[in-house]
């Protein structure tokens, strides 16, 4: 049995192989003048800015911040991600998937319990939003 094999990489998008520009990027420019570039000041969470419903865009920014701390706490102490599973009470393929940044595996309340048996404290500021009229 005879197969054509693809260019792209066996497990990745053709987006991430593809030699054709991503969707909002600028074209070089012939003419030696230099490409105009929209540039808009970031509201401070990349989830929002992506795109994201405002609600969902916290939960996304409070766990990823959640995630990178334990992240820094692995690498810190210089756990294996078996000490690390240990430490957290999770397994191994669980701290696989937090070191990958897999954020849709991982709820708020988990990842504070995770801390929590690390040994670290979580604390929480709310804040209010700018008022607009």
């Amino acid at each position: 049995m005879s197969s054509t094999r693809s260019r792209r990489k066996a497990g990745r998008p053709a987006a991430l192989t593809s030699p054709r520009r991503a969707a909002g990027s600028v074209p070089s420019s012939r003419s030696g003048e230099a490409p105009e570039l929209r540039v808009r000041p970031s509201s401070g969470n990349v989830f929002l800015d992506l795109g994201f419903a405002p609600q969902e865009a916290e939960n996304l920014k409070l766990r990823a911040d959640l995630m990178i701390e334990l992240g820094r706490l692995i690498e810190t102490r210089g756990l294996t991600q078996a000490q690390a599973a240990k430490l957290l009470g999770v397994t191994q393929p669980r701290v696989s998937d937090l070191v990958r940044g897999k954020i849709s595996l991982f709820s708020v309340d988990t990842l504070i319990g995770m801390l929590g048996r690390a040994g670290l404290h979580v604390s929480l500021a709310v804040t209010a939003k700018a008022r607009v009229a």
